[in-house]
């Protein structure tokens, strides 16, 4: 190829990198006032990307394996390589193991984390992973409010310390609030902290969306809690064929009772719902 064949066809490489940037920024800063939830399908765990209303992402988990990001590829635009806030909300494998492939691969700009470390391999190349990417580190406390643009994701447990305490118990909840709409994301926290959070404050808790505790085990989804949060739809993030038999038939079959459809990620892999600030729609 001559020299101004070269020239020609990297400049014609620069204007589509520079098009494609054009219109990614128009594309983040255009998102029609939508808050989109996706409950991404990565086997058995959890992982759930936020695309709120401003353009600011958020994922919290991210499951067993490397299965995210290929769901975050279907999510994410090809050339998009950031992602503003990865919460971790306990170092449980099928929590963490994820996301050091997501730090590995993404520039991210906030890691919210449970202070419990864990003292697994996962958990300390997780730990290695966090050091490595220099990113704004948060321990995880009740009261705390990320901005997200219109929307905002509020930590409601845990309220101390839980360094010393087994890991689901310090798992992060959170209350993902848009406008009039909300979702529940709930971690593996188990039916002693739900009851906790009904106590502290039960009428703040109203969502459209309850991931359920634990993958739909049965130390999870407390009566109580279920009230309170009173959920259009609940979610059950778990692989198929799992050997801990989630979700437990005594869950699905109380979430029957309040009279909650219940969804499925093995059965429908990724579930997504899109928000307004008014309504909640399963996409």
């Amino acid at each position: 190829m001559s020299r101004s064949r070269k020239i020609l066809a990297l400049g014609i490489v620069a204007l589509l990198v520079l098009t494609a940037g054009i219109w990614y920024a128009a594309w983040k800063e255009d998102r029609g006032g939508i808050l989109t939830v996706s409950f991404l399908d990565v086997g058995q765990g959890d992982s759930i990307f936020i695309d709120s209303p401003s353009g600011r992402q958020v994922l919290i988990d991210g499951g067993l394996s490397a299965q995210v990001i290929r769901a975050l590829g279907k999510r994410m635009p090809w050339w998009d390589r950031s992602i503003d806030v990865v919460v971790a909300t306990h170092p449980d494998a099928d929590h963490i193991s994820g996301l050091v492939d997501v730090l590995a691969r993404y520039d991210v700009g906030m890691i919210v984390r449970s202070s419990i470390a864990g003292d697994s391999q996962i958990a300390q190349a997780f730990e290695e992973s966090m050091r490595s990417e220099k990113a704004d580190l948060h321990i995880a406390m009740r009261g705390q409010i990320i901005d997200l643009g219109g929307a905002y994701l509020e930590i409601l447990s845990p309220d101390r310390d839980m360094r010393a305490v087994e890991a689901n118990t310090g798992s992060v909840v959170a209350r993902l609030v848009y406008g009039k709409t909300a979702f529940m994301l709930t971690g593996d926290a188990p039916q002693g902290i739900e009851k906790y959070l009904v106590s502290l404050d039960g009428g703040s808790l109203r969502s459209d969306v309850l991931k359920a505790g634990h993958h739909g085990s049965k130390t999870s989804s407390a009566p109580p809690f279920i009230g309170f949060v009173d959920p259009a739809y609940a979610v059950f993030s778990r692989g198929c064929d799992n050997r801990y038999g989630h979700p437990a038939p005594e869950v699905v079959e109380r979430f029957r009772q309040f009279g909650v459809p219940t969804l499925d990620t093995c059965e429908e892999g990724t579930i997504t719902f899109v928000s307004d600030g008014a309504k909640v729609l399963k996409k």
